[in-house]
């Protein structure tokens, strides 16, 4: 760390460095220099000018140092910096000595970099200073240029470059020297180097900024040099040169020449001249026109590949360049030249079909990236017409050709050939377009002028297969675009199939266009009607049948028979299982019965019988791998039986091929080789078990295959890859890695002879589903996928034959290498290695191992030989082999020595080609086998590869090499500890010397520096030198590779700095990695790219807000190269990433921007709420159709809301206020997305954001807080906006964020007018979103969102004006209507179960809506009528409780009918499997019996609410509706229960109503039962919720509790279903919604009980009582049987929840019985809310048992009251009462009052029951274990008034507990708390009114005079405050009640007492005006409680009165002054309060 810190300084600290090492050396000076120039930036002018002279002699001396290409570049920037901020005087010196140092003789390598050096100094001091040395530039030019003719690669790459920067800083001040730049670059645009050429590309498009030439005069000479580069370029050659000719070509066509220019008179470049241009490169490739006029009579020329892949880039880059709205300008004319380079007149370019589909390739590629990366949708389908018009055009051409009989066929075919490659190009075109657009494309298919259709069906009958192929591909792309067109085309074309059976076109191509629709099926999810796969399969089995008839049709028709069974499959086990059968039959009669049959159909057949054999076979075979890929679930083992006796003969005939192609000869070749092939992929899908007999045959096949002697081409690109490991593919970049021109690269793949894939090799991938997105499946020709397929099944099989069959066969494939030659040698070595390593893969995969010491030998002779092929990608094959074997070989022994090899090899050979595969070979082996296993191998391994990578001779060995050390580094661990340090120098030292021309070097240093940082791993935080040290080398290295100019190289800096970031995020440089981020978020490399959002997905999880600002300011200060459109300064790193995913193509990096765009709004956007809404508004309106938004918004002022919501109309007009030009419809649905995503965040978020009036308060106090509610307007527009687009996603989006803004915002009140919404504002909008998608056009996804929005919108109760309600009301009504007819009427576009969708999403809409309705009504008037409320309430538009109820009564007589169907359906549906036979065959009333499967989720989706609402719908007509059918009048087919189940035969029985009533009723309990008692875990609240609430309303009504009650096991299952529940749904709802139902059981339970006791009474009422049977549980014995007993079962219940909530009450957990000292504790609200609701079940159950029976739950009940008493009765203030301890209260006296406490049977036994209660209260006041418990004794004392109150006698008077009662009364009126003390008078106040003298009087005697004391004390001390003047009344009360329950000889003492004590607080008229409150307040309650007894006790009031004369004048003085104040009227306001306390207090204590 020190060593680094030291170079941390102004000028270099000279002495630190001279004692480094020489690695340290360069290390230390490359760090000073990466310091130093962040410094002279942050660095005052005067301090570098003070220094200036150093500096420069320090730079320029290390100038002389040799310095490696990274410190040079640095060095060189260093300069000009210094420059440009210090004196420039001593500049023109440094020029001198760079040239100086470029004209020396020295020509040693030791110089060369110091050579170099002074290059790149030169450029970078002109490119900073410019024109300030514009006098010395001619001289520099002239020395650089002379210095590059001797110059060799490296030094032509560093002039290129140094040119590029002097023309740039000089500009036009360089003209004198353009014309030699440009001659220099012109030779080095051609090098040999391609690195060399890259960097000419890179001047030359510099020099055409200002050299005009080089886009007038020498323009065709530039265009020439560029094909002329092209030839043997590379992807990054292609890519420079292809970017400067684009740029060219596009600057010639846009130029507005400059004055000056003009004079001499430039021509004026046209598009025509430039397309001709461009289209000669195409054609001709870079010969000249004379030497390709000769070829061409020749016949011979061609263009090479990679010339054409260049020119096509080109094309690409001049339409970019000129940007989309040129195209759209030019579109014509760009279509028709682009079509013309692969038609007739141009016949070189599709010579052979190689060359054709190569050709195509390229049109297609030029087509896609332009229309589809450039047009927005609008101008897309504008395009999408002119193709279209292209289309009509050819299709004419051909018509005329084939009308024209047979005059002249020759030239008839040859145009008809011409015709078809435009054609292909064209559809398959318009097939992506369309496809991309999506639903958006609606429009265009709708527009009849343009007859999109019509053009595309009439193109399937081209004479040219490849046509007809490609238009039915092109149906294709329709379909998965535009679902709703997928049946209508699919009908069309059956029909047309159908009638022209006889045409050989018309049978192939709309078999074809069949094959295509059934393959779109998958991607479309509404489906097909299931009807179709049975037309589709008569079809079929017709078409086979009829082949033999005619022979000219016979191949056509066995082709397309095959070919539509084989793309039924696709529909999957759901449609197939209905056809199994037929496809077996045809299967089993396609091949003959035996061997003896094949032997004669060989004798009998000829050429072209054999032709039509093989094809059907063939086909066959194709039909049943696809039943085996797409229907697994079928595969049953009889399935799997019936299907295997072909195979045996379809081997058989495989064996015999070779004999009968030798018989027929070559039209069988073809036919053949496709046989093989789907016989091949048919037993690959197998297992082999299957085939075991014929496995050794099928063997010997494959090797003959696999060395046939026919094979020229050796194809290992599409071979190897897969059999390589995906990392050591890397090698090979960019070759095999994905680009974005991945489509027309691959054919520069394959190499020349090979073609690439394409449609029309095999028809039938048209309906496999695609690998790559979207794209057209491209089979490769059969003569490679045969191979490919052949060496697949070689692996399968050769592991699962005998040993001695496989060594015999290995041996066999060693010698067929060793028998051949040349080329044909290297091509069966490539397939039999292929082959084994597909043979090792597999047997290591299926984990197997290889024993036998006998297979060793030839297979290390098999794969020592590739390991030194020259086809690298071979070597890697074999290198990953080789460590397969060491794999599936058990033994270290083995891999030992296998390691042992490839070191000796190493050590001996000197060829590259042995190094680098067995270096490789040691990677392999490590990673397979782990770190190699001792210590020693890896450090001799290690050693090796070090010495390797640093061979600088061989590039590709250093490559090699160093992947391979990064392999071992990876598979070693921690193993490789002790090499980081030596590794780590060694990766610097090379990345700082290896010349930037060899990027495959740098790209493998990379990748070791990457595997070296995850093996240090979080060791990288830490602080020790060592540490630091290696964390240093490692940014260094980063810093290195960042500014390599390969892309891929950067890639893996990227990668690393991530990984660093990830491990030791404090030490990467944030701000500087955000910057090389975002510069190269639009590189034109796709792994730059995908490494770029990799990293910022990483870095925005942890710091998405730093991310977010660091990009801002880069694009404030915008340095050179930010290319992601300026406009990341208005929409920030945010709206810039949006840009990329609207143009970006790449699935991968699409989902990387989603998820790095979803992590910044979940951390950022609560705190930028503005802008990220203003992000997706301007994304969703940026292609808003215009028209929708003005209607909307002109309703909107209708209805008076003025806003600004003509703000929208104006942006639109505006371009400028937009960032995002013609976003696509996927980027808006994933703005919709975030929409909804916001607003979820900020529900986490501050409570203002749903909450107008605090927002306002918020934001008037500070103007920087932002809240959602105050965007309202924004998210409805935006919703609106999405929600009425052409696009059907979008749609969905745009009603789903409309429904989650209904849900938050519905119940937020309007400030402004008291009594409103602030939603109501927004009806018409929202009324205006719905309406579109209830039209009939609308697909059923739609419309069932919609109905969801409905009712959400209904609901949510925003709109209180009915007439306001009905406009979506109506919308409803109009789907029920659309619904009523069931299944049978819906659309016929989609499967069945779309329409099952859509009805039961109605459905379910009206039962919410139903649902609310009836709450409604419920809240506003609790005693609730039936249903059937008067209409007129709500017509006067005023909103009534009903008037909700009103709207939906009208349709209730329908609906409930179909809510009964759906649930019958729904209950038919979760039937368990084997009942499926008793299932109708016809289906359910809204399924059929096919679609049942897909028919489930959408009943799983819509059942719950459904069913709560028929619950409520039964209920409120009492199941008392006298007719089931009543209101069917307007149903085309009646649904009613009361068809359940039965055939229409069965009619005539018709069911009673009571009948109908049970079925219901079971209905309902059945469903709820059946999903309550298996919950699932995805089952959601909603649906238990509702299905409890069905329950709860169902037992709201007598006969279903009746029915409940008189079947107790009914009772008790439900009971335990719900004890289920309870167990697993935490939330406190759910509970209480259960125990809800728990009560209304055990309700329905009492009920039963007791019309059971009455019928018995009524019956023997004669008889005596005595003898009345028992009735209730426990009848009597008093047992209780768990699972027999409802009681039980509730109690279980109960005490799960009573457990829960106070885990105290359990014995267990606390460990005693008795009663444990824990402090009481309040609970939460939902805990509290259940326990009471639990009480309230405890104390109705003793009335649902017998006598006995109660006796034996009695001490249960009571101890859990009690304790739930003890537990919760905590002091609150003002003396409430804790909810739980009032429910434990309300039920002790519910217990208490029981009429089984006074049933002769149990009295006994209840009394000491009671009595042990009564005492284990009393014991809750003693202290428990020494300390005193806070228990609050008003709650005791309640608890004990209670037992004395509501209990017989002889419970409390025994004298035991009496004298304890009595003593805690007397101890809580001593006690100091007021409360306690008023609470305490109350309850005295009932025990003294107690009307049996028993149980009051030993309290009056005992209490009474006490509290006399008490209140003469108060009297004498005068209250002071009002707890004390309430006392003080209390008191009096109760003495009061004393007075009247005394006896007469008693009562006046009593009275004699009371009055002195109420008369002292009387006051005369002089002092009641000058009273305190209190007083006043006593004396009024004194002289009202006189002017009582007075009267009521005359004599003795009279008599006290007369012996009292001070007392009579008081009380008369207080009687006068009192009438004066009333009439003075003196207000009291204290007075008013009283009666409220007073009253509260008897409101607590109710239950007395």
């Amino acid at each position: 760390m020190q060593r680094m810190e030291l170079a941390h300084s102004l000028l270099l600290n000279e002495e630190a460095c001279s004692q480094l090492g020489e690695v340290q050396k360069v290390e230390f000076i490359f760090e000073w220099l990466r310091y130093l120039e962040k410094l002279l930036l942050a660095t005052s002018r005067c301090d570098v000018r003070e220094k200036q002279k150093t500096l420069v002699e320090q730079l320029l001396s290390l100038l002389n140092s040799s310095p490696g290409p990274p410190t040079r570049k640095l060095l060189a920037k260093n300069l000009a910096i210094l420059y440009s901020i210090g004196d420039t005087f001593s500049v023109y010196e440094t020029i001198d000595k760079c040239n100086d140092l470029i004209r020396s003789k020295d020509d040693s390598p030791s110089y060369l970099p110091t050579k170099l050096a002074a290059v790149v100094c030169l450029g970078s001091l002109y490119k900073k200073l410019g024109r300030i040395l514009v006098n010395t530039f001619a001289d520099t030019v002239g020395n650089i240029l002379k210095a590059m003719k001797s110059a060799e690669s490296q030094g032509r790459y560093e002039i290129m470059l140094s040119l590029q920067n002097i023309l740039n800083g000089l500009g036009a001040a360089a003209t004198p020297c353009h014309r030699d730049v440009y001659k220099a670059a012109r030779s080095c645009l051609t090098d040999r180097s391609m690195a060399v050429r890259c960097a000419a590309a890179k001047c030359l498009l510099e020099l055409q900024n200002e050299a005009v030439f080089m886009w007038s005069t020498d323009l065709d000479s530039v265009a020439t040099l560029c094909f002329k580069s092209f030839e043997g370029s590379s992807y990054g050659v292609r890519i420079s040169v292809s970017k400067l000719l684009g740029t060219l070509l596009a600057k010639a066509i846009n130029s507005v020449h400059p004055g000056a220019a003009s004079r001499q008179s430039i021509r004026k470049v046209s598009l025509e001249e430039v397309l001709e241009l461009l289209g000669t490169g195409f054609l001709r490739g870079s010969s000249g026109f004379l030497r390709a006029s000769g070829d061409m009579l020749k016949g011979t020329s061609s263009v090479s590949r990679d010339v054409r892949v260049g020119v096509t880039q080109a094309y690409v880059v001049f339409v970019s360049t000129l940007g989309g709205a040129w195209l759209e300008r030019n579109f014509a004319a760009f279509l028709s030249h682009i079509l013309s380079l692969v038609s007739q007149s141009n016949s070189k370019a599709t010579q052979t079909q190689i060359d054709a589909v190569c050709c195509r390739r390229c049109v297609s590629f030029i087509l896609r990236a332009t229309i589809g990366g450039l047009l927005g949708e609008k101008a897309q389908i504008a395009a999408a017409k002119d193709i279209c018009q292209a289309i009509w055009k050819q299709k004419k051409v051909v018509d005329a050709v084939m009308s024209d009989g047979n005059l002249e066929a020759q030239l008839g075919s040859t145009d008809v050939a011409a015709s078809q490659n435009m054609l292909i190009c064209a559809l398959q075109e318009l097939g992506n377009l369309i496809h991309s657009l999506s639903t958006t494309a609606a429009p265009l298919l709708q527009d009849s002028s343009t007859g999109i259709l019509d053009s595309v069906i009439s193109v399937i009958l081209h004479p040219s297969i490849s046509v007809r192929l490609a238009a039915a591909w092109c149906l294709h792309c329709i379909a998965v675009a535009l679902p709703s067109y997928l049946t209508p085309l699919l009908d069309r074309c059956l029909e047309r199939l159908s009638v022209l059976k006889s045409s050989p076109e018309a049978v192939t191509g709309f078999s074809f266009a069949v094959a295509a629709l059934l393959g779109a099926v998958k991607h479309c999810p509404l489906g097909i009607p299931h009807g179709k796969g049975k037309i589709i399969m008569t079809l079929a089995e017709d078409l086979l049948c009829s082949a033999a008839q005619n022979s000219r049709l016979s191949a056509q028709r066995t082709q397309a028979g095959w070919l539509l069974i084989a793309s039924l499959m696709t529909l999957g086990p759901a449609v197939v299982s209905h056809h199994l059968a037929r496809v077996l039959l045809l299967w089993k009669c396609v091949f003959p019965a035996s061997p003896k049959d094949l032997e004669t159909e060989k004798s009998r057949g000829d050429s072209f019988t054999w032709q039509v054999t093989l094809e059907g076979r063939a086909g066959a075979l194709c039909a049943i791998k696809s039943f085996v890929s797409h229907c697994g679930d079928l595969l049953t083992e009889e399935v799997i039986q019936r299907l295997l006796p072909p195979l045996p003969c379809a081997v058989d005939l495989l064996t015999q091929l070779t004999s009968i192609l030798k018989t027929y000869g070559s039209p069988l070749k073809t036919p053949s080789v496709v046989y093989r092939q789907r016989l091949y992929e048919l037993l690959i899908l197998l297992p082999p078990e299957t085939y075991e007999g014929n496995l050794c045959a099928v063997l010997k096949e494959l090797a003959a295959d696999l060395t046939a002697p026919d094979i020229q081409v050796a194809a290992s690109t599409f071979l190897l890859p897969p059999l390589c490991h995906q990392d050591d593919l890397l090698i090979f970049s960019p070759l095999l890695q994905e680009t974005d021109h991945r489509f027309i690269e691959e054919q520069l793949l394959l190499g020349n002879g090979v073609a690439c894939g394409s449609l029309e090799y095999d028809p039938y991938s048209i309906y496999e589903k695609d690998v790559e997105g979207d794209s057209v499946p491209k089979p490769l020709p059969p003569t490679l996928s045969v191979i490919s397929s052949a060496v697949k099944l070689f692996g399968v099989i050769c592991a699962h034959v005998g040993e001695a069959q496989r060594l015999l066969i290995l041996e066999q494939l060693l010698d067929s290498i060793k028998h051949t030659k040349g080329a044909r040698q290297q091509v069966v070595q490539l397939h039999v290695i292929s082959s084994f390593s597909s043979f090792l893969k597999y047997v290591a995969g299926s984990k197997r191992s290889l024993c036998p010491e006998k297979i060793r030998r030839p297979a290390l002779t098999l794969v020592m030989g590739a390991l030194e092929s020259p086809n690298p990608l071979l070597r890697c094959a074999a290198a990953e082999a080789w460590a397969r074997l060491a794999q599936v070989m058990d033994g270290g022994a083995f891999t030992a020595g296998l390691a042992q090899v490839s070191f000796d090899k190493l050590k001996s050979a000197r060829d590259v080609v042995t190094r680098t595969g067995h270096s490789l070979a040691l990677g392999s082996l490590c990673r397979y086998i782990g770190g190699i296993s001792s210590s020693q191998h890896l450090d001799s391994c290690v050693g090796i590869l070090y010495t390797l990578s640093q061979d600088s001779t061989s590039p590709d060995m250093q490559t090699w090499a160093l992947h391979s050390l990064s392999l071992i580094i990876d598979s070693a661990g921690p193993l490789y500890y002790v090499h980081v340090e030596p590794t780590l120098s060694l990766i610097i030292m090379l990345l700082l010397n290896v010349p930037p021309t060899h990027a495959e070097v740098h790209q493998s240093l990379g990748r070791c520096l990457n595997a070296l940082i995850t093996t240090l791993g979080p060791e990288l935080q830490g602080n020790s030198t060592s540490v630091s040290t290696l964390r240093t080398s490692c940014l260094l290295g980063c810093a290195v590779m960042q500014d390599n100019p390969d892309c891929l190289v950067q890639t893996q800096a990227i990668s690393c700095l991530q990984q660093l970031h990830m491990f030791a995020p404090r030490h990467v440089n944030l701000s500087s990695l955000v910057s090389c981020l975002c510069v190269n978020l639009c590189s034109p490399y796709l792994l730059l790219r995908r490494a770029v959002l990799a990293c910022l997905r990483q870095l925005v999880q942890r710091e998405a807000a730093e991310v977010s600002e660091h990009a801002i300011l880069l694009a404030k200060d915008n340095r050179e190269g930010l290319t992601p459109d300026a406009n990341m300064r208005e929409v920030g790193l945010e709206g810039a990433l949006l840009t990329l995913l609207d143009k970006e193509t790449d699935q991968r990096l699409c989902r990387d921007i989603k998820e790095t765009l979803n992590h910044m709004l979940t951390s950022m956007a609560v705190g930028k709420l503005s802008f990220w809404l203003k992000l997706c508004k301007d994304v969703l309106a940026a292609s808003a159709d215009f028209t929708a938004i003005t209607y909307v918004d002109t309703m909107q002022e209708e209805e008076g809301d003025k806003g600004d919501d003509a703000s929208v109309l104006t942006t639109r007009n505006d371009e400028k206020f937009h960032p995002f030009t013609n976003p696509r419809w996927a980027t808006r649905v994933f703005a919709a997305e975030c929409v909804c995503r916001i607003i979820n965040q900020c529900e986490n978020a501050d409570s203002a954001h749903f909450d107008i009036a605090l927002a306002q308060e918020k934001k008037k106090r500070d103007s920087r807080n932002d809240f959602l509610v105050l965007h309202l307007a924004d998210l409805i527009r935006m919703a609106f906006m999405a929600a009425t687009d052409h696009s059907d996603q979008l749609r969905l989006s745009g009603l789903e964020t409309l429904l989650v803004v209904i849900r938050r915002f519905a119940t937020i009140p309007e400030p402004e007018f008291p009594g409103h919404v602030i939603l109501e504002q927004y009806q018409a909008n929202v009324g205006a979103a719905l309406r579109p998608a209830f039209t009939s056009e609308t697909p059923p996804d739609v419309t069932a969102k919609a109905c969801q929005v409905c009712s959400a919108w209904i609901a949510s109760g925003v709109v209180s004006d009915l007439n306001d309600l009905r406009r979506v009301h109506q919308l409803l009504v109009s789907s029920l209507t659309k619904i009523q007819a069931g299944k049978e009427a819906l659309s016929h576009l989609y499967n069945e179960s779309a329409s099952t969708m859509e009805i039961l999403a109605v459905l379910k809409a009206w039962a919410e809506v139903y649902i609310i309705a009836v709450e409604r009504q419920k809240k506003y008037k609790q005693p609730l009528k039936t249903a059937t409320c008067s209409e007129k309430s709500g017509r006067n538009g005023s909103f009534s409780s009903d008037g909700l109820l009103d709207l939906v009564h009208t349709d209730l007589g329908t609906l409930s009918r179909l809510w009964l169907a759906a649930l019958q359906d729904f209950a038919l549906l979760t039937l368990p499997s084997e009942f499926a036979s008793q299932l109708p065959v016809e289906g359910g009333a809204f399924y059929t019996a096919e679609t049942g499967e897909n028919a489930k989720l959408h009943y799983y989706n819509s059942w719950a609410l459904i069913l709560h609402a028929t619950a409520l719908w039964l209920t409120s007509t009492g199941f008392v509706v006298a007719d089931p059918d009543e209101g069917a009048s307007n149903l085309s087919r009646p649904v009613t229960p009361t068809s359940m189940c039965q055939g229409s035969s069965s009619g005539a029985t018709v069911k009673s109503p009571e009948d109908v009533y049970t079925d219901r009723f079971h209905l309902i309990l059945g469903i709820s039962v059946e999903f309550l008692c298996s919950l699932r875990s995805d089952a959601t609240m909603e649906s238990i919720t509702a299905c409890l609430h069905a329950l709860q309303a169902l037992l709201d009504v007598p006969w279903p509790r009746s029915k409940i009650g008189s079947d107790q096991d009914l009772g008790i299952e439900l009971l335990n279903v719900l004890h289920r529940v309870i167990l697993t749904r935490e939330s406190p709802s759910i509970q209480l919604a259960s125990l809800e139902v728990v009560r209304q059981i055990i309700c329905a339970a009492q009920e039963h009980v007791k019309e059971k006791r009455r019928s018995a009474e009524v019956d023997d009422g004669a008889a005596e009582k005595e003898t009345l049977p028992e009735f209730g549980e426990g009848k009597d014995t008093g047992g209780l049987v768990p699972g027999k007993s409802l009681v039980f079962a509730t109690l279980e219940l109960c005490v799960c929840i009573l457990v829960r909530q106070l885990p105290e009450l359990n014995p267990k957990l606390t460990g005693s019985s008795g009663v444990k000292a824990t402090k009481p504790q309040m609970l939460s609200e939902d805990g509290s809310r259940l326990v009471s609701a639990a009480l309230v079940i405890l104390s109705e159950l003793p009335s649902v048992c017998s006598p006995e029976g109660s006796i034996s739950i009695l001490p249960t009940i009571l101890y859990l009251t009690i304790g739930v008493l003890r537990e919760t009765a905590v002091k609150l203030p003002g003396g409430q009462l804790s909810s739980t301890v009032a429910a434990s209260l309300q039920a002790l006296k519910g217990i208490l009052s029981s009429p089984m406490a006074r049933a002769e049977k149990s009295h006994t036994a209840w009394t000491d029951l009671l009595r042990s209660a009564l005492t284990t209260i009393l014991d809750c006041w003693d202290p428990v274990d020494g300390t005193h418990q806070e228990l609050d004794e008003v709650s005791l004392l309640t608890a004990v008034t209670i037992f004395i109150l509501s209990t017989s006698p002889e419970v409390t008077t025994i004298p035991c507990l009496q004298k304890r009662c009595i003593e805690k009364f007397k101890a809580t009126l001593e006690m100091k708390d007021p409360v306690v003390q008023i609470k305490t008078y109350q309850l005295l106040l009932s025990i003294f009114q107690y009307p049996n003298p028993a149980i009051s009087y030993p309290y009056i005697y005992s209490l009474a005079s006490s509290i006399l004391e008490k209140l003469q004390e108060i009297d004498e001390r005068k209250p002071e405050d009002t707890t004390e003047l309430q006392i003080f009344q209390e008191g009096i009360k109760v003495l009061e009640a004393l007075v009247a329950v005394a006896e007469e000889k008693h009562r006046s003492q009593l009275v004699a007492c009371l009055l002195p004590i109420l008369i002292s607080f009387l006051l005369d008229e002089n002092t009641l005006g000058s009273a305190t409150p209190i007083m006043r307040n006593l004396h009024d309650f004194a002289l009202q409680n006189l002017m009582q007894i007075g009267p009521r006790y005359s004599s003795v009031f009279k008599s006290l009165m007369a012996s009292s004369p001070a007392l009579k004048a008081r009380l008369e003085a207080a009687i006068k002054g009192n009438q004066e104040s009333v009439k003075v009227k003196i207000p009291t306001p204290e007075h008013t309060k009283n009666p409220g306390n007073n009253s509260s207090i008897r409101l607590k204590t109710n239950f007395l």
